[in-house]
């Protein structure tokens, strides 16, 4: 409940600020299950701050590789 509270009020200072663009809606909304995803990697204490920190930057360059590979099939295919 304290975290769909969270998200909606979130939300609502998003629109408050106006954000009106989707696509706008989209990138924040996934920043901020990101960074809610890295406080509760970091709170379970897996892994140090450190490694954590090498981590995600490889997580995140994993993920800019595979959004190149996606945008290229789909240019073959077309």
């Amino acid at each position: 409940m304290k975290n769909s509270k969270f998200i909606i009020d979130k939300l609502a200072k998003l629109f408050e600020q106006g954000l009106i663009s989707s696509k706008d809606l989209g990138v924040e909304l996934l920043t901020i299950l990101k960074s809610k995803r890295d406080e509760f990697i970091f709170k379970m204490k897996l892994v140090s701050k450190d490694e954590f920190d090498v981590l995600s930057k490889r997580v995140e360059n994993l993920e800019t590789k595979m959004q190149k590979i996606e945008l290229s099939r789909r240019k073959k295919f077309k």
